[in-house]
């Protein structure tokens, strides 16, 4: 699946012209190597790691989608990395 596509549809992006650009600004890196194409292609297991709102985002992708579902279809598609850290390090402490 198309990088842009994917992150439309997993409603990480709010549109699709601004998937194309999180993709093609070189700022997002797919399994660690930077991205210039927004039509890199996206399997389940790769790892996405860009800058949203002025945090960095690190998502694994679980599943690949196949509409613009609500939000919840679309958050079972990957797996938010840094939340889970986040939690498991409060557990810790």
């Amino acid at each position: 699946m198309r990088l842009d596509r994917f992150l439309w549809w997993a409603r990480l992006a709010k549109t699709r012209s601004a998937a194309q650009a999180i993709a093609s600004d070189g700022h997002l890196r797919l399994d660690g190597r930077a991205i210039d194409r927004a039509h890199a292609c996206v399997r389940v297991g790769n790892v996405l790691t860009y800058i949203a709102h002025g945090r960095v985002r690190v998502i694994r992708v679980e599943a690949l989608p196949v509409r613009r579902g609500p939000a919840p279809e679309a958050q079972g598609c990957y797996t938010d990395l840094e939340t889970a850290n986040v939690s498991q390090q409060a557990r810790v402490d």
